[in-house]
């Protein structure tokens, strides 16, 4: 039985996601459900696509995705069952698919048409569970919808570099629980780019001319713990998913602050690099 990942804006405070999850196991009482996310910013697509992208490789081929994004249908916003990548993912045609991966093409893309066989307007409880189950069971995309050629794009945010190659501007794409900042600049086109100079990174009042390969990394245990600047500090670290991310050590959004706070740093603000 293929696992159903699950990732929504609905929070954990309402009924939505547990009840979402009763109707899978009403269809299937063996099946393997995966919460990704519950805490997207409610409507936020590109945060959405942001979590997708970087957890849906780590799951089997044949993994099914239920997006509940911006997900009610209106005419303008259709619902899509999609074979990308090996993997399934049932969603809005609100233009996540285009953000989720912009270097692979869709296998296929049915517009789902069963709306005429269930009732309510709690789409992803009445029709995404109902075609990620139908997929579940091995039942064809044909079969949910008719298939088209083409989905709603969106143009994700990308690092601007000046003619003279010696200056990179990029954007904050993401505020993880940590309150830690995530740009689109990439380690690979940081490199290409900057080819082994010096740099100085901006953002707002602070600087950074150092880019660490983990939290860690910043703090010196040479020396005595109570001599140590640690908890608090500023870094400039490669996260895991190889997107420039600026931090604060051991942070705490609901105690000592974290970088987006400290820094003022949030959704599509602007980073600074500059080559020497």
């Amino acid at each position: 039985m293929p696992i159903i990942t699950l990732t929504t804006d609905f929070g954990e405070k309402d009924h939505f996601a547990g009840a979402v999850k009763g109707a899978i196991y009403k269809e299937l009482e063996d099946a393997k459900i995966v919460d990704i996310s519950h805490s997207v910013s409610p409507f936020h697509i590109s945060e959405a696509a942001y979590i997708i992208q970087n957890a849906y490789k780590n799951f089997p081929k044949g993994t099914i995705h239920i997006i509940g994004i911006d997900s009610e249908l209106t005419p303008e916003n259709t619902h899509l069952a999609v074979y990308l990548d090996e993997h399934y993912f049932i969603c809005a045609d609100n233009g996540i698919i285009s953000l989720i991966t912009q270097e692979l093409k869709p296998t296929k893309i049915v517009e789902i048409n069963i709306h005429n066989r269930v009732s309510g307007d709690f789409p992803v409880l009445e029709v995404f569970v109902k075609v990620a189950c139908h997929i579940a069971r091995g039942g064809a995309l044909g079969v949910i919808g008719k298939e088209i050629q083409k989905i709603k794009q969106l143009i994700g945010i990308s690092p601007v570099i000046n003619d003279n190659d010696n200056q990179m501007v990029g954007n904050v794409i993401y505020i993880d629980n940590y309150g830690n900042v995530v740009t689109n600049i990439t380690k690979s086109l940081f490199e290409k780019i900057g080819q082994g100079r010096p740099f100085t990174i901006t953002a707002r009042t602070v600087k950074f001319k150092e880019v660490f390969s983990k939290y860690s990394d910043a703090i010196n245990f040479n020396i005595a713990p109570e001599k140590r600047e640690e908890d608090g500090k500023k870094l400039a670290i490669w996260n895991a998913s190889g997107y420039l991310e600026l931090a604060i050590y051991k942070s705490n959004p609901q105690t000592v602050g974290s970088a987006s706070t400290l820094f003022g740093l949030y959704f599509r603000d602007t980073i600074t690099i500059n080559f020497e």
